[in-house]
């Protein structure tokens, strides 16, 4: 019997996968989570074999609890609406079995269950499609300079908490639009929310 626990923050949905899956004959849902941080209480808890979770929810994401779960015995696998490369690579990087997407069919879920029971990693093909596009350019502290401009932080704010100067932080701003091929601030945020590169 594989036993299954699955986090996720929309009660329908979490009621309608537990009843779908104990359905199959071979597996039982032993837990259901409405955040990463339960599902990671669930899991000490009950051992399961799989444990199924989306990424955006309260408390603590999916992909951070599937980041805690990563040399746990239990296979983690992402279901998500979010086909998003910066996701995608985030939740390969945390070792998921798998990385489905919601609107795939239920029997699908299922057998994917089963193929990642026998030692198989199930990711939707669009995502491997995805994966060959391009990754995120900016670096680590251009990103940390997007972050703190997100967070409402003025130029001179970020010099003071980076220690730089204002200039560098303009350049790294001229930088970060340049490389993400948009005309402001904003656009730059928005881009890489959308591409899931915000970490």
């Amino acid at each position: 019997m594989i036993r299954i626990v699955i986090a996720e923050d929309q009660q329908l949905l979490l009621g309608a996968l537990g009843t779908l899956l104990s359905m199959e004959e071979d597996m039982e849902v032993v837990g259901q989570a409405k955040n990463g941080e339960e599902v990671l209480n669930l899991v000490e808890k009950w051992k399961p074999d799989v444990c199924i979770m989306d990424i955006e929810m309260p408390v603590k994401t999916g992909l951070d609890a599937a980041e805690v779960l990563r040399d746990d015995e239990c296979k983690v696998i992402v279901l998500t609406t979010f086909a998003r490369t910066g996701y995608f690579e985030r939740a390969r990087k945390a070792n998921v079995s798998g990385y489905l997407l919601k609107d795939s069919p239920s029997e699908e879920l299922a057998n994917s269950i089963r193929a990642i029971m026998a030692g198989r990693k199930v990711y939707a093909p669009e995502l491997i499609d995805m994966a060959y596009e391009e990754g995120n350019p900016l670096t680590e502290r251009e990103e940390q300079v997007l972050k703190l401009i997100a967070d409402g932080k003025t130029t001179k704010e970020i010099a003071g908490q980076l220690y730089l100067t204002n200039g560098t932080v303009r350049n790294y701003v001229s930088t970060i639009m340049d490389k993400l091929n948009v005309s402001n601030r904003i656009e730059a945020i928005s881009k890489l929310k959308e591409k899931g590169w915000f970490k």
